[in-house]
């Protein structure tokens, strides 16, 4: 008997849309870009500048010519770490209830609010 697919579950990332990060691992280790997008459900995110790659597009219409794309792909969420561009370096994050009683971000070694 065939199982129900399901679709997968939001996992619940440390980072989000407009922040800016570090890659810790892979070949683009040590970059430094801004979030474009966040998959969630994939718990991958899409940085600018970072794991760019090339698509070979052919052409569609009669006349037309290929052409060579390049695009960001995602990366997994935890190959990146949350940067400060004041103090030049990375932290991983923690949340704290400002004055407001909102819940907010705070970058662990320089204390700076995120949100």
């Amino acid at each position: 008997m065939a199982k129900n697919k399901q679709t997968p579950k939001a996992h619940r990332m440390h980072v989000k849309q407009g922040d800016t990060v570090q890659v810790i691992s892979g070949h683009d280790k040590g970059k430094v870009g801004e979030i474009v997008r966040a998959l969630p459900k994939l718990s991958k995110v899409v940085v600018k500048g970072v794991n760019v790659r090339t698509k070979h597009v052919k052409p569609q219409q009669e006349g037309e010519s290929g052409r060579i794309e390049t695009f960001e792909a995602p990366i997994h969420s935890s190959n990146v770490m949350l940067y400060s561009t004041k103090e030049k370096v990375a932290s991983r994050a923690s949340y704290i209830i400002n004055d407001d009683g909102r819940k907010v971000r705070q970058l662990k070694k320089t204390g700076e609010i995120i949100d």
